[in-house]
């Protein structure tokens, strides 16, 4: 079970979407760690190399940032981040579903969620980092109306590297 603040989404039978507890933890948190842990493993089987480094928990802190952890069924199945990257623009960061529960919606309500909090911090647009070789996290970014943005980050020098930006409230 993970413990911390709790965000539910209707329950409505079926619906598995809606079953998702979303649960903001500390980065540090062992189920966010096991996590980040898997999205990097899967980043370095796709990508080759290590993968990304990890992430400074501090900079996922509330009220700038906050990381959430997905539980559906009792178990930790997914993951995303928000963190301040320059005024005005929060950056999502770590978003990661298991394979067996890609599908059911898990990622749309971490990324919906992760842009609320982003509002509510005052945020205007939120930036995110992925690559040719994970088509479904752009499929899910361009659903949700995020549009092509000039590489920046750890990856910008790879050509693979494709970026995405969304003005909140638009």
């Amino acid at each position: 079970m993970v413990e911390g603040d709790m965000v539910e989404g209707d329950m409505v039978e079926g619906d598995m979407e809606s079953q998702v507890v979303l649960r903001v933890v500390p980065l540090d948190h062992p189920e966010a760690r096991r996590l980040e842990s898997r999205h990097i493993a899967e980043m370095a089987r796709r990508y080759g190399g290590k993968g990304p480094g990890p992430l400074r928990g501090d900079e996922f802190e509330p009220p700038r940032g906050c990381f959430v952890v997905a539980v559906l069924d009792g178990a930790a199945v997914g993951c995303g981040g928000l963190r301040s990257l320059s005024p005005g623009v929060a950056e999502i960061k770590r978003m990661y579903v298991d394979a067996a529960a890609r599908g059911c919606g898990v990622g749309r309500r971490i990324l919906a969620f992760l842009e609320e909090r982003a509002q509510a911090a005052a945020y205007t647009e939120t930036w995110l980092e992925t690559g040719t070789e994970q088509p479904e996290a752009i499929s899910l970014y361009t659903a949700a109306g995020y549009r092509p943005l000039d590489p920046y980050g750890e990856f910008k020098q790879d050509p693979r590297c494709r970026c995405f930006y969304r003005v909140l409230g638009a």
